[in-house]
Formats: C-alpha cells, structure tokens, sequence
C-alpha cells in the first residue's frame, strides 16, 4: 500500500476498547510498566558510572562504547520489530522482548570486564527495543485517533518516571547495595513486566498486516521514501538522539567534571532534569494542541518542539541562566517535545502502517544515539586527563557543540524543505 500524503486519510478504529477507563488498565498500564524499566535501564549510567569506573577500569571511550551498545542492538532491530509488530501484535512480541532483557541485566550483574558488560548491554537494549513502538502501535488499535497525541504524552511521561527513578533513588540505593544486587532485582521486575503484558494485554481481531512478508518490507521502503518523512524525521533523530547520550550517560560526568559537584550534587540535578522531563512529557499534549490551534499542522508542531530543544542545548552550552538546576530543568522540558514526530507519523501513515512508520524513524533515533555516545566519549578522550581524574571543561564544551550543531543543521534542511512547494 502507497505512503498516505496527508494526515486526514486515517480513520478511527473500528472497534476501541469499550471505555478509556479499561484501555488504561488492560494496554496502558501493562506496557507503562515495562516501558518505566526500558527508561530506568537507558539512564542508569549517568549514576552508577563510577562505580562501574571503581570496581572496572573504564576510560571514558569504553564507557561509552558500553552504554552505547544499548543503542546500537536497540536501533539494528527496529525495522524488524516494526514488520513483527504490524503481523503479529504488540502483546506477543514486547511480551517476549522484556524476557531477553531479563536476562541481559541478568548478566550485567554478573560481568567483570568490559566485554561481558557491552555484550549485557546489548542484551537489554535489544530486550527493550519495542518498549515505546510496542506501545504506540497498541494506542492506535485501542484508543480513538483524536487521544493518540494524549495518550502518547501520557506513556512517554511513564518513561520519565523510569528516568527519575535512575536518578536520586538509584545514589541512594547504593548505600544499601551495590550496582551487581540493583541489576538482579531490575532483572527480576523486568521478567514480570513482560508476564504482565503476555497475560493482561488484549488482542485484537483483525488488525494484523494484510499482505505477504515481501509486501510489507517494500512498503517499508514506501515510507523511506516518503518526502514527509524526511522533512520531520531529521529534528528527532538528531534532537532526541544526542539527549539520549546526554541524559543516558554525559550529564553526570559534565557534572561532576565541568561543575565540580559531588557525586549526591550530580544525582540531584539529574533528577531535577528527569522531573522536567516528565513535565515536558505530560505537556506535550497540551503544547501540540496549542500549536495546532495557532493554524500549524503536524510538521509545524515539529519545528517548534526542534526549536524549543535547540534553545535547550544553546543555554547549557552558554550558562546564561543564574542557576545550574533551572538549566538542567528547562533542557528536561524541552527536548522532550520532539517526540512529537512519533504523533505526526501516526497521523500521516494508516494504521495498518503505524509501527513500521515509527520504527523507520526510531531505528534512525538509536542509531544517532549509538554514535552520539560513543562520539562524545571519544572527544572528550582527545584532551588530557586532569590531575584529579576528570576531563577538562573544552572537552566537553567541543563534544556538547558538536550535538548542537547537527541539531541545527536538521533544523536548517526542516525550514528549507517544508519552504519547497
């Protein structure tokens, strides 16, 4: 089936669980579950990173080649999930992910070299690649379009829960533990999450696929060469993708090392940073509609959330506001809107095309992210260690510009392009 051109050709479903009440409980709730340990999984190394250092010696390359390594399985199985997803469900294949990522953070309880830890890594990201796609294909099967942009603010804000918990929680944990005993218990809640959505998520009837193998993979293709697709996909994969190295694992050693906090310091502002981030995702809704009603259609919503997060970037980069925690506040708000585009794909594309379309951009999100990480990590590497262990303030500051500036640079092809007639 053709690309659709325009957002008003997707219809509602036909048959919506019977009441906002019960899609909460029985598809909301179960997959919000999971999706709170995919997050709690991505952010945990801003924390618990030096530790890691401690008891395994890593530079800040090896570093981020093994936080990055959740990116990278966690992008290589987009595309397949999204053809999974569209045959056979969300319930069944997120179900069963979860499991795999059960085990990888099994296994990272149990690493004792940075081999065993990239290879865990890439465990649970692989375990947790469908935790959002997952979702969004099951909130347009069972919620009526007009919530689609709600109810995705309301599941991305449970990821910000995950990200909050990673923060403060996880440096005061471990004064009761240490990261192998966390792992194990995130192992244990992580299989029963996957129970959860196997057990409770329902199925619904007639909304897998049509067509052969074959023809979904070229449709695939259909909507990488939709011209939509590329006028928006660019603002979140490089928005979203350098946050998530940021918020994932930079921001701590940025705070500890550029600002000199303790480590108690740097939990506090990473979770003033998830607090703002669950404020943006909760927002998001509201900010769309806003937008929206000023006579912008979805791409418009886009460009305004692009700019909202590159103004984020710019601030933390400069130090113009007084005051460290309003700055790590507002990039939290902000960044986060980007993921407004998941909403515009699902306007744009059918249903029946929903999770390919958003895993087409994802795989692109988690790809950047991989190599944003892993880039930044080598950057910082290219400047001297300081006499107190840490890197310099300009190793950063190069790194950080470097996001920034693809950023820009996506912005610039966005306006250039939605210009074109």
């Amino acid at each position: 089936m053709a690309a659709i051109e325009t957002e008003h050709n997707n219809v509602e479903p036909a048959e919506p669980v019977a009441s906002m009440a019960r899609a909460m409980l029985l598809v909301f709730m179960p997959f919000a579950c999971g999706y709170f340990f995919s997050y709690f999984f991505r952010s945990v190394n801003a924390v618990v990173a030096p530790y890691l250092r401690q008891d395994i010696d890593l530079g800040p390359a090896d570093l981020g080649l093994m936080s990055a390594a959740y990116f990278l399985t966690f992008a290589a199985f987009q595309i397949p999930l999204g053809l999974l997803l569209d045959r056979y469900g969300p319930r069944r294949v997120q179900g069963s992910l979860y499991c795999v990522a059960a085990l990888g953070a099994l296994l990272f309880s149990l690493a004792d070299d940075v081999t065993t830890l990239i290879l865990a890594r890439a465990l649970i990201g692989f375990g947790v690649s469908g935790g959002l796609m997952a979702a969004l294909k099951a909130i347009v099967m069972w919620f009526p379009l007009k919530r689609v942009a709600l109810v995705n603010g309301w599941y991305l804000a449970c990821g910000g829960l995950g990200v909050l918990a990673a923060t403060g929680p996880v440096e005061w944990a471990m004064g009761a533990m240490d990261w192998r005993q966390m792992f194990m218990a995130l192992a244990a809640v992580t299989l029963v999450a996957g129970v959860l959505i196997l057990l409770v998520v329902p199925e619904r009837p007639n909304s897998a696929a049509a067509g052969s193998l074959g023809q979904q993979i070229r449709e695939v293709g259909q909507i990488y060469r939709d011209p939509y697709f590329w006028r928006i996909v660019p603002l979140i994969f490089t928005c979203s993708g350098s946050y998530l190295a940021i918020q994932g694992l930079w921001a701590g050693p940025w705070l500890s090392d550029v600002d000199g906090f303790s480590q108690g310091e740097v939990a506090s502002h990473l979770t003033v940073m998830a607090v703002g981030m669950v404020v943006g995702l909760l927002g998001s809704g509201l900010f769309a509609a806003v937008i929206l009603r000023l006579g912008y259609d979805m791409s418009g919503v886009c460009g305004f959330s692009a700019a909202f997060s590159i103004f984020g970037m710019l601030v933390l980069i400069t130090g113009i506001l007084p005051s460290s925690f309003m700055t790590w506040a507002y990039i939290g708000l902000v960044v986060v809107l980007t993921s407004l585009v998941f909403a515009a794909l699902s306007h744009h594309f059918p249903m029946e095309q929903a999770a390919r379309a958003n895993t087409a951009a994802n795989v692109l999100v988690f790809g950047m992210a991989f190599f944003y990480q892993w880039g930044m990590g080598w950057m910082i590497e290219q400047w001297p260690v300081a006499v107190d262990g840490g890197y310099p303030r300009v190793a950063y500051l190069w790194a950080f510009i470097a996001a920034t500036a693809t950023q820009v640079l996506a912005f610039i092809w966005y306006a250039w392009s939605r210009a074109r007639p």
